[in-house]
């Protein structure tokens, strides 16, 4: 028998219409309680937390306390594994994405993400250490997502910086991508940064936006990776990142995605960059 990849529980998850309606108040509005979710949906609290709980198993609802209130966050990135899986490679994705990051580079944003906080999740067959090694070394951080060499001075007050590769070069990007600065370092388990995408003079307008990197050791040789975004004040940002404007090239979902096949097979879902 095949080993299940995670998405037989992604597609139980969906099959129910009250669950798919829980997901689309999250798009249209995230972060929510389950109090909020309740008055929205008309419906009890005991029913908002047992469909949530199915959510929360496979993977497309993320909970995260925030303060005294427990808020719910759309975690995309399950759905971004299934297509990869099932639909994308049925697909001319390469070149689809090349034409739609150019035409998201190029066109004014006018729909943008209202969630100040986004909230992505992947699970990988990995260790932590692996896992951190892939997010902050140049030579595995060219090998999966964007295919940027990202430099990391691994220190609180370090610099961080994303250079183009090619690819982005040839659609007229500078040399360097994105920028930031390191605020917190806890090899291999935690990483705070502040982030900021320099393609067009939009995004560079917008302030610096926020990272944090938690990695968790899980049983059965699992590793959690969940990246929670603050990108409050940073319309453009929000729209690209979360995955929701495809013409981004597919956002956090797509780079959590293609990060899980590259630690998992040794190959990442896009052969060339992007």
């Amino acid at each position: 028998m095949p080993e299940d990849d995670g998405s037989a529980s992604v597609f139980r998850a969906l099959a129910d219409p009250t669950r798919r309606l829980l997901l689309d108040r999250l798009l249209a509005r995230d972060g929510q309680t389950s109090t909020e979710l309740e008055a929205e949906l008309e419906m009890t609290r005991f029913g908002v937390m047992k469909h949530l709980r199915v959510l929360e198993e496979a993977g497309l609802v993320v909970s995260r306390k925030q303060g005294r209130e427990r808020r719910h966050f759309l975690n995309p990135v399950p759905i971004r594994l299934v297509h990869d899986r099932w639909i994308g490679k049925y697909t001319e994705h390469r070149v689809a994405a090349l034409a739609d990051l150019k035409a998201a580079l190029e066109a004014p944003m006018n729909d943008t993400a209202t969630a100040t906080t986004q909230v992505f999740r992947v699970h990988i067959k990995a260790t932590p250490e692996q896992v951190w090694q892939a997010i902050t070394s140049p030579e595995w951080t060219q090998r999966y997502g964007y295919r940027t060499v990202s430099e990391y001075d691994l220190r609180p007050g370090g610099t961080f910086r994303a250079l183009a590769n090619e690819g982005m070069k040839a659609m007229g990007a500078a040399d360097v991508v994105v920028e930031g600065e390191v605020l917190e370092v806890d090899a291999p388990h935690r990483l705070v940064q502040t982030w900021r995408m320099l393609f067009e003079p939009g995004q560079a307008a917008e302030p610096l936006t926020r990272i944090t990197w938690e990695i968790e050791d899980l049983p059965g040789g699992l590793v959690r990776l969940t990246v929670v975004h603050d990108v409050e004040g940073a319309p453009l940002h929000a729209a690209l990142v979360s995955g929701e404007t495809l013409q981004g090239g597919g956002g956090w979902p797509y780079i959590l995605s293609d990060l899980k096949s590259l630690l998992e097979t040794g190959t990442a879902y896009m052969s060339e960059p992007v």
